[in-house]
């Protein structure tokens, strides 16, 4: 069934769509913090909701911080009446200008998590006001997708939904040492802590209805939660803008395509594929574009230097979603060597355009990659990993027909399960329920 996994049997209620419309759809209230294509990652999520919503002329408003006005002024003129925003304020102007100083998990754990606190302050005010000025039917908070992470939405007279949430995740054996002692205590003090954090802002134990993507997410949600918990999928695809191209079979002697996209950060993996690529070029003509930016490209650049491959390895830097879209379909594999990737929806986009998909069997990629549709390397020591990707990297260059298949496969796999718009079916029947139950 699209967008589901198996239930556990504790407290999960099985989602089975129902082929009768109700006899009118609810009126909506999206509440988050961003909603942005340009942000990337959990950003984009309430944008997707909101505008998929509206398309089928459903009754919906969304509540978003003032940091995404420009963005949302620009790709939503019609719907200005719609979106409300949460205020700047001293307190969160002082904490951003601290945000170049703080890196990492320590930053989320202070200084991200201070800010979200105090904007959603603001943003049950707005809610309360919108409840009663359009007869709001429920309330439904996308994100923040970490189920650790406490919400103050709560009291609000309606049902409320929160997620798919995604979440729980740990470092493979072999890199917990990889994010530095800080940032390691940091986090643990952090995830110690969250059960008092949300005593203190309970919004997400007395939530109606909480969505989450995998067991593992569900295993990490507050203790004491009253609501349902049900199984859906936290990302989704845009098959208007994801789409499969026929790709030639590469001529004998050029060289295959290999494309890796994501912020370049230490977990993403970037150093591991541009030292896989360089065992790979040792005997496979090859090339290798890197889409992002962030905090590790200069040393990417460095070592890509150092290793002398400055002519096949390609630094993109950030690119609009059209942009990437369009550089997948000029493609041959997507690498993704990711080792705390919650969720991944890039996989899903590669797979869309038709591209076989190399990444480490663990978090996000494992519960989207199949045999079918790309390779999954267990997780080992940089050295013996570098290696295994390296060989991965070498089966896909040297078989054009298992690429196409995979790619096929890739594709058949994203319309079934991971299309956007069925995913709203799913989302306004979620509602319904909510409603239901009250």
């Amino acid at each position: 069934m699209p967008f589901l996994l198996a239930p556990s049997p504790d407290k999960v209620m099985d989602l089975c769509p129902s082929t009768a419309a109700s006899a009118r759809h609810p009126r909506v209230l999206i509440v988050t913090e961003n909603a942005s294509p340009a942000m990337g990652g959990e950003a984009v999520l309430p944008l997707h909701y909101f505008r998929r919503l509206r398309s089928r002329g459903i009754e919906t408003w969304l509540i978003v911080h003032e940091r995404n006005r420009e963005q949302l002024a620009a790709l939503l003129p019609s719907e200005a009446s719609r979106i409300h925003y949460v205020r700047e304020t001293k307190l969160t102007k002082k904490l951003s200008s601290a945000f170049p100083r703080i890196q990492g998990a320590i930053r989320n754990c202070t200084l991200s998590l201070a800010m979200r606190h105090t904007s959603q302050v603001e943003a049950l005010r707005i809610t309360k006001e919108l409840v009663a000025r359009h007869k709001i039917d429920v309330i439904h908070q996308p994100t923040p997708v970490s189920p650790k992470e406490p919400s103050l939405l709560r009291n609000v007279g309606v049902p409320v939904v929160m997620g798919p949430m995604n979440g729980g995740m740990s470092l493979p054996p072999d890199y917990a040492s990889s994010r530095g002692r800080l940032s390691v205590i940091v986090t643990a003090i952090g995830r110690s802590a969250s059960g008092l954090f949300h005593r203190l802002a309970p919004g997400k134990l007395e939530a109606d209805l909480l969505l989450v993507s995998n067991e593992r997410t569900r295993l990490a949600l507050p203790a004491c939660t009253r609501g349902k918990i049900e199984h859906l999928v936290e990302n989704g695809v845009d098959l208007s803008l994801w789409q499969q191209s026929d790709r030639p079979t590469n001529a004998k002697g050029s060289p295959i395509r290999f494309i890796f996209a994501g912020r370049l950060e230490s977990w993403k993996g970037g150093r591991l594929a541009i030292g896989a690529f360089a065992q790979l070029r040792q005997t496979c003509a090859a090339t290798l574009d890197i889409i992002g930016d962030g905090e590790t490209r200069e040393a990417m650049e460095e070592q890509v230097r150092s290793l002398r491959l400055t002519e096949s390895v390609h630094f993109l830097g950030w690119m609009p979603q059209e942009q990437v879209a369009k550089r997948f379909a000029e493609s041959d594999v997507f690498v993704l060597p990711s080792y705390f990737e919650c969720g991944g929806a890039v996989v899903l986009e590669a797979m869309a355009c038709g591209l076989p998909v190399i990444a480490m069997d663990w978090g996000g990629p494992a519960d989207y990659v199949t045999p079918e549709t790309g390779l999954l390397l267990p997780p080992q020591a940089e050295p013996l990993f570098i290696q295994s990707l390296a060989k991965a990297m070498a089966q896909l260059a040297l078989n054009p027909e298992l690429r196409t298949a995979m790619g096929r496969a890739g594709r058949t796999r994203v319309e079934t399960c991971f299309d956007w718009e069925r995913k709203i079916d799913q989302i306004i029947e979620i509602y319904e329920r909510a409603m239901a139950r009250r």
